[in-house]
């Protein structure tokens, strides 16, 4: 095996960087001149800029694995197992994965071999054929986080398709966890939810398993139904929209996604970067996934989006799943400011946040009330036309009279 490898980092199609594998298996990332001296340039990320707002052009080689930017690209859990065992390297060699990968990542980041080698060297023993199937199986499950989820595309008459190749698809789908009962039903629903209650959602639809064409051979089947929802990093046509995880934004990798950062610091970011709307919808959602009892809004849950290829502003809701009526006594993924319990969520706790992040504190407590108003009114008239299993709807009604704000109510 040659002692350097090269990948090219595409931002919208046009090389930005390189990243590079020497000996001793470290990796190290830099930005090419042209990106660098181009005043118009894209935000690749936040992590990407210092204290001034300038481009940051220094990075420390990475040993083994690749920057934190660039690993959260990447599936994680048993998917990501699944694939350096398709892909025959290392689970922790994030390098060769990405180089696997890199056609079909989240936003609008696209990795090439610089040498246009098709595979990486360490699976290069497999046949031709071999490493062709194997690639395209890989592509379907490219989708960074550890939910079994392939990217399919909307056919003429509605239905979905795993498209063969696995990219391209503007559609996400998310099939049942071999955990937990009724996932797709119950992530339906809290979504179905958040967009009645004015959250900005994707369209997003509950189908029936068979319904969807191309699934691969050997697919594990634990339930009937399965959760779609469209991906708000591809356009109509094609194009592609950046985004970024805040495990990205901090420069965290996944298996640290709920311990480096509170919801302040994330409050912090949006206020920073996005619009006073950007912030109401950060509380609205904040306040909607205590009350639903979402323990799993860690950092990869939260992102930003350029719609204007520079700007960031707060991406659209996804992974809204109501966690408590499997993991009993569930707490909040992250400190909301300096503390996880659900029922830690008052209102001096938001003004305490609020101060922290520099927020007009009467604007965020007057989003929460009017969010717990809102559901309150919506879940009762809801709750039962909607599909989430009964120990669902039994665990959610079982939290909302502990919790504060349900209580400042009345």
């Amino acid at each position: 095996m040659a002692d350097v490898s090269v990948l090219n980092v595409e931002l919208y199609g046009k090389p930005i960087g390189t990243l590079t594998r020497v000996s001793g298996d470290r990796s190290l990332f830099a930005f090419n001149e042209d990106y660098i001296n181009d005043p118009d340039r894209p935000t690749l990320g936040l992590s990407f800029k210092d204290e001034f707002g300038e481009l940051r052009t220094d990075f420390r080689p990475v040993q083994k694995k690749i920057m934190p930017f660039f690993s959260n690209l990447l599936p994680e859990g048993h998917l990501r197992k699944y694939l350096a065992e398709q892909a025959g390297v290392n689970i922790e060699r994030e390098f060769f994965l990405l180089w696997a990968l890199g056609q079909d990542l989240p936003g609008a980041i696209t990795v090439r071999p610089a040498d246009g080698e098709a595979w990486p060297p360490e699976a290069a023993d497999a046949t031709s054929e071999d490493q062709a199937e194997t690639k395209k199986n890989m592509l379907r499950f490219s989708l960074a986080g550890v939910q079994l989820k392939f990217s399919a595309i909307e056919s003429a008459s509605g239905g979905l398709t795993i498209p063969a190749s696995g990219v391209g698809g503007d559609w996400i789908v998310k099939l049942p966890s071999r955990e937990y009962a009724g996932v797709p039903e119950n992530e339906f629903s809290m979504m179905s939810l958040a967009r009645m209650l004015g959250m900005d959602v994707p369209k997003i639809d509950l189908v029936h398993i068979d319904s969807i064409a191309g699934l691969p051979d050997g697919t594990d089947r634990f339930g009937t139904k399965v959760f779609v929802i469209e991906r708000f990093d591809r356009l109509p046509d094609g194009n592609r929209v950046h985004i970024e995880d805040f495990a990205q934004v901090f420069g965290v990798y996944s298996e640290d996604k709920y311990k480096r950062a509170s919801m302040r610091n994330i409050a912090t970011v949006i206020a920073a970067e996005g619009s006073e709307e950007d912030v109401r919808e950060f509380f609205r959602r904040l306040t909607f996934n205590t009350l639903i009892s979402n323990g799993d809004m860690h950092l990869k849950n939260w992102s930003l989006i350029y719609p204007d290829k520079k700007n960031a502003a707060l991406a659209p809701a996804y992974d809204f799943v109501s966690t408590v009526p499997y993991i009993p006594g569930d707490s909040f993924a992250l400190n909301y400011s300096r503390a996880r319990d659900f029922s830690a969520y008052d209102e001096d706790e938001i003004s305490h946040l609020a101060a922290k992040a520099t927020l007009p504190e009467k604007m965020v407590i007057d989003v929460a009330r009017e969010t717990a108003s809102d559901f309150a009114a919506l879940w009762k008239r809801e709750k039962d036309a909607l599909p989430m299993l009964d120990d669902v709807r039994a665990a959610i009604d079982a939290l909302l009279p502990t919790l504060p704000l349900m209580k400042e109510r009345k």
